[in-house]
């Protein structure tokens, strides 16, 4: 390579380099910006995930302190002092939550009334997650027990035990018991031993399954 060739592509390289220093000088700030913000937006989201976390141990800490209360009513009070609100998973189950052990709380202190009241707000709130209002259904027909509309109570937990259901088994018990409290003894035994034999029925059921069967007079199949 010749001297002249040399030379001009010195000069050349040079001409490029100055070229790639004055777009870094006119468009560097972009990528600086964008780095700025990638990084802000990662400390942004932990910040956020710290404060969700921070909240939800709160709200958690709030629920043990209140049912550490030793009177019944006090506990519904200390509840009722509870804020659902926060920037974590969903307020809506977090209010139906508290609904659900007030409600327990207020039976307890005796107060069947305000624990009806709070177990048919939960129940009747749209857009709720059923295992949340599906729960306060429940409860609601163990609570009234003989004064609930036979009509009203039988599609009640025809409803509640339909397939997919959360408490499914749980509805086929109470449906079992209603057939017992009607005497109709042999249908209760037919619901019952089909309840034995679902596979979605936890031991815990299974065991007062199989004590109801044996008080009606039924036999349990042989293993």
């Amino acid at each position: 390579m010749s001297e002249t060739d040399s030379f001009i592509d010195e000069v050349t390289e040079e001409v490029r380099r100055d070229k790639l220093f004055a777009a870094f000088r006119k468009y560097g700030w972009i990528g600086a910006a964008a780095v700025l913000m990638i990084v802000g937006g990662a400390s942004y989201s932990e910040w956020q995930k710290a404060r969700s976390a921070a909240e939800a141990s709160a709200f958690g800490d709030a629920v043990i302190s209140a049912l550490d209360t030793d009177d019944a009513a006090a506990r519904v009070a200390a509840i009722d002092t509870i804020s659902p609100a926060g920037s974590y998973g969903d307020a809506g189950v977090r209010k139906a939550v508290l609904a659900i052990l007030a409600a327990d709380e207020a039976l307890r202190a005796g107060d069947s009334e305000e624990a009806r009241a709070r177990l048919n707000e939960v129940s009747t709130t749209e857009g709720l997650d059923p295992a949340y209002g599906d729960m306060a259904q429940l409860k609601l027909i163990s609570l009234a027990g003989d004064k609930m509309d036979a009509a009203e109570r039988d599609a009640s937990l025809a409803d509640l035990a339909q397939p997919g259901r959360p408490y499914r088994v749980l509805a086929l018990e109470q449906q079992a018991l209603v057939l017992v409290a009607a005497g109709q003894t042999d249908a209760a035994l037919s619901a019952l031993k089909a309840l034995l034999q679902d596979a979605d029925a936890p031991a815990g059921l299974r065991r007062r399954v199989s004590q109801l069967i044996v008080a009606l007079g039924g036999q349990l199949d042989a293993a």
